[in-house]
C-alpha cells in the first residue's frame, strides 16, 4: 500500500532529512523534511498559496488579497514582499506558512495509489527554515479526517498487530483504547475486529492510527521457518505462563492497594496512572483470555481485572483519588515501637513461609512489613527474594533488591541476592558484578566465592588479588 501515513511513521521513527515528492495524476507536492519534522512544503495548487492562506487566517484584508500580485516582488518571496510593504508582520507569515505546510501534507491523505518518492539527505541548516511540525501530530489529524478505510483492511486485515510502544498512548481515545486491549500479538486484525462491537470505518482507522504512531507493530501470521508444531507449542507454553500469572495474582490481589495493583508510585501524574491502566488491561483482560476455560478460572481473570478497573476508576478521578488518599493518611497509626513490632512480625512470618516455599503467602506478609516499616533493607531484601518466585511480580524482584543496597550497603546478602536474581535471568554479566561487591563487603562470603569459581587457592590469596589490575590502573594514572 502506498500512502502518506507509512512514509511519514519512516520518517519520523528514524529522524531522516530530506524532500518527499508526491505525485498522483495532476497532482503534485513536495514536503520537506529535517531530522524528522516538517520544515517545508511546495505546491501549485490556487487553495494552498500562501497568499490564499494569509487571506483565510485572517492575516490580510480582502482588499490586499484581490491585488496581492501589486505587491510581488520579483526578487523576493511573497511573504517577505508583504512583511516589506508593512501588510503582515514576521509572526502572521510564520504562522501562514505553518498553516500552509500542515494543509498540503494533511490534504494527501485521502489519497491511495499515488506514487511517492524520498530522497533521503543531510540534514537541512538549523536556520534555513525557522518552521516545523510534529509528524505525529499531523499523523493523528491526517488518519482521523479520513473516511475511507477499504485500503487499510486490504493493507493490515491478514497481519498480527502487537504492541510496541506507549509513546503516543494518550492521543487515543477511550474507544480506540478498547481496540488496544484486544491486542495480544496472536491474533490477526481481522479476528480482533469481532472481540468488540466496533464499527469497522472506526476499527481500522483506529487500528492504522496506532500503526503510524508506533503504538503498535505488525507481522505476519505465519512465519516459514518455525514448523508448525513448535509454533503451536510455543503459544501453548506462553498462554499457560500468562494464565499462572492471572490464577497467581488473583491470590493477592485483595490484600493490595490501589497504587500496588496499578504498580505506581503516589505521586503519579493523571498521564502515569492511565498508563498503568492500559498496559495491564492488555495483559489481564478476560477478552485476552481463551472463552473455554473452566468457569472458576474465568472467576479469577473476572476479579484481577475487577480490581485494576476498579484501581484506575479511583485513581484517575482526581477527586475519588483525593477522598482515597485522605482516607488512607486518616487511618489509625501505630505508635513508632507497635509500628516496629507490627512490621517485624510480618517479616518474620513472611520468611518462615518463604522458607517453606509458600512464595505467594510470604508476599503478602513481606509487602506489609515494607509498608509498616520502609527503612529496613532486609524486608527488602526478602520481599525481592519472594517476588523473583511469584510470576505476576517477577519482574519487580530487582526494584527491591535495589532498595536493600541502598539502604544497607554494608550488608553482602543484598548483593548476593540481587546477583542470583540476574543470574537466574541469564544476564550473568551483572550477576558477576554484584558478587563482586559482596566480597568486597565480606572477602569470605560462602556463596559470592562460589558462584565466582573461585578455589580455596584464591580464597588464601585473600580477596586484593582479585582487584589487583584495577588497582595498578589507579597508581599509573
Amino acid at each position: 500500500m502506498e500512502h502518506i501515513g507509512l512514509y511519514l511513521r519512516d520518517i519520523y521513527l528514524h529522524k531522516k532529512s530530506g524532500p518527499l515528492i508526491f505525485k498522483y495524476e495532476d497532482i503534485q507536492r513536495y514536503l520537506f523534511f529535517h531530522d524528522g519534522f516538517l520544515v517545508f512544503a511546495k505546491i501549485t495548487h490556487p487553495q494552498e498559496l500562501l497568499g490564499e492562506v494569509l487571506f483565510k487566517l485572517g492575516k490580510i484584508s480582502k482588499k490586499t488579497y484581490t491585488k496581492i500580485d501589486s505587491y510581488i516582488d520579483p526578487m523576493l518571496k511573497i511573504g517577505e514582499s508583504l512583511m516589506k510593504e508593512g501588510l503582515i508582520s514576521e509572526e502572521d507569515l510564520y504562522a501562514g506558512l505553518e498553516y500552509q505546510m500542515r494543509e498540503i501534507t494533511l490534504n494527501i491523505f485521502p489519497y491511495f495509489g499515488g506514487k511517492f518518492k524520498f530522497q533521503e539527505r543531510g540534514k537541512f541548516a538549523e536556520e534555513e527554515f525557522k518552521s516545523k511540525i510534529s509528524i505525529p501530530d499531523l499523523i493523528e489529524e491526517g488518519i482521523r479526517r479520513m473516511t475511507h478505510f477499504s485500503q487499510l483492511e486490504k493493507f493490515m486485515g491478514k497481519k498480527v498487530p502487537f504492541p510496541t510502544s506507549e509513546e503516543f498512548i494518550d492521543r487515543l481515545t477511550e474507544e480506540e483504547w478498547k481496540i488496544m486491549e484486544t491486542i495480544d500479538g496472536s491474533n490477526p486484525a481481522e479476528d480482533l475486529i469481532h472481540a468488540g462491537d466496533f464499527s469497522p470505518e472506526f476499527f481500522w482507522r483506529s487500528l492504522y492510527l496506532s500503526y503510524c504512531l508506533n503504538i503498535i507493530d505488525i507481522k505476519d501470521a505465519e512465519k516459514a521457518p518455525v514448523k508448525e508444531e513448535k509454533a503451536e507449542k510455543a503459544a501453548f507454553e506462553v498462554k499457560d505462563k500468562k494464565l499462572a500469572e492471572v490464577v497467581a495474582m488473583s491470590e493477592q490481589i485483595s490484600t493490595m492497594d490501589y497504587y500496588q495493583i496499578l504498580d505506581v508510585p503516589e505521586n503519579s501524574s493523571p498521564y502515569q496512572i492511565k498508563l498503568a491502566y492500559f498496559r495491564l488491561a492488555r495483559k489481564y483482560h478476560p477478552d485476552c483470555f481463551s472463552k473455554d476455560l473452566p468457569s472458576d478460572i474465568k472467576e479469577k481473570i473476572e476479579n484481577v481485572f475487577g480490581h485494576i478497573a476498579k484501581a484506575y476508576d479511583t485513581l484517575g478521578d482526581e477527586k475519588k483519588k483525593h477522598d482515597y488518599d485522605s482516607k488512607r493518611e486518616n487511618s489509625p497509626e501505630l505508635s513508632g515501637k507497635e509500628l516496629e513490632k507490627q512490621a517485624d512480625i510480618k517479616y518474620r512470618q513472611g520468611r518462615t513461609l518463604y522458607n517453606q516455599e509458600r512464595y505467594e503467602e510470604a508476599l503478602k506478609l513481606l509487602e506489609e512489613a515494607v509498608r509498616l516499616k520502609k527503612n529496613k533493607a532486609v524486608y527488602f531484601l526478602m520481599l525481592g527474594k519472594a517476588k523473583s518466585k511469584v510470576p505476576p511480580f517477577h519482574n519487580k524482584a530487582e526494584e527491591d533488591f535495589q532498595k536493600a543496597i541502598i539502604l544497607e550497603p554494608s550488608n553482602p546478602e543484598c548483593y548476593v541476592g540481587l546477583g542470583t536474581y540476574y543470574k537466574e535471568e541469564g544476564i550473568l554479566d551483572k550477576a558477576k558484578k554484584q558478587f563482586k561487591k559482596a566480597l568486597e563487603v565480606d572477602p569470605e562470603h560462602k556463596i559470592a566465592l562460589e558462584e565466582l569459581g573461585l578455589t580455596e587457592k584464591h580464597k588464601k590469596r585473600g580477596l586484593p588479588g582479585i582487584f589487583k589490575p584495577v588497582a595498578k590502573k589507579k597508581k599509573k594514572s
